[in-house]
């Protein structure tokens, strides 16, 4: 059984959706599986639906209003750097609300069914392939994964989106009276999950670089400082879940195929820049093409 996994990135999942479709429709892989984290639960159902023009023009045309219904932060670029500042007033209207973030997606969760159908759930749900989302469950302190083919298109939309939802600066959802948030707080490479479904060879995106090759800039307010603590905290993540994953396939003769970005993309995976993911997504197929190319000459 072969699985494809994404992990999360935020924007940077437009280079995921590179490899992705090169690996499909170059390399000709045919997926059984397909498991995805935060934005990696984005595109796995349109790649399981053999989609990725729609996908990637999805990726490639959406900024901040696409996400946020409330965005609690601005964009400024700074010495070529983006940076983020507090914008006081949505979040200052956001906790009047009553609400428990600084900001509100309630906008990504229309995109995801503005762009995923009834008509192309009940496909795939009928079809051979599994396609399960990352969430994690605050309340019981456990990652959870979502199959779809446990659910209703309306809860598998939500999953989607609640795998999503980058706290404390997207929305907290409260479902089956829990609260659920981002599945990269508890799985950012849900490889190890894969394997126990049943996986013998898995295609690995994980976005970000195979080894560090930077340093931080100072943070300049408390956004960019939980910006740079939850980086620093789901890189940790992501390298036990590589480390666990290997381990695990290890005993299991799996065969893990990892696909890293080799530069870095971004430092803050929040800002959705439609040119910057344009050329991430062509790069993530360049990229893709060359590391096979450089194995098939290996092997020859």
């Amino acid at each position: 059984m072969r699985a494809l996994i994404i992990s999360g990135g935020g924007s940077k999942g437009a280079f995921a959706g590179g490899v992705a479709q090169y690996l499909m429709e170059v390399q000709g892989y045919k997926y059984d599986m397909f498991i995805g984290t935060s934005t990696g639960s984005l595109l796995i159902s349109h790649l399981a639906l053999n989609k990725t023009p729609k996908i990637k023009n999805v990726y490639t045309s959406v900024d901040q209003n696409s996400i946020f219904s409330n965005c609690p932060f601005f964009v400024k670029r700074v010495h070529g750097y983006d940076q983020i500042s507090i914008n006081h007033f949505n979040v200052f209207k956001n906790l009047i609300k009553g609400r428990k973030t600084f900001g509100e997606s309630q906008n990504l969760k229309n995109l995801i069914s503005d762009s995923f159908s009834p008509e192309e759930f009940e496909e795939l749900k009928a079809g051979n392939k599994d396609i399960v989302v990352t969430v994690s469950n605050l309340s019981l302190n456990e990652v959870e994964y979502k199959s779809i083919k446990e659910y209703d298109y309306e809860d598998f939309c939500e999953w989607i989106w609640i795998s999503c939802n980058y706290i404390p600066f997207m929305s907290l959802v409260k479902k089956n009276g829990c609260e659920y948030a981002d599945g990269g707080f508890g799985s950012m490479a849900p490889i190890e999950e894969a394997i126990k479904r049943g996986a013998t060879e898995i295609d690995a995106i994980i976005l970000q670089t195979e080894v560090t090759y930077f340093n931080r800039l100072p943070s300049k307010n408390v956004f960019s400082l939980i910006t740079n603590l939850f980086s620093f905290m789901l890189d940790r993540i992501e390298n036990q879940n590589v480390r666990i994953g290997k381990f695990v396939a290890a005993n299991n003769d799996a065969i893990i195929n990892f696909y890293y970005t080799p530069t870095v993309l971004t430092t803050n995976s929040l800002i959705f820049d439609k040119i910057k993911m344009e050329s991430w997504w062509e790069s993530g197929y360049s990229y893709a093409k060359f590391k096979n190319e450089k194995l098939n000459q290996i092997e020859i």
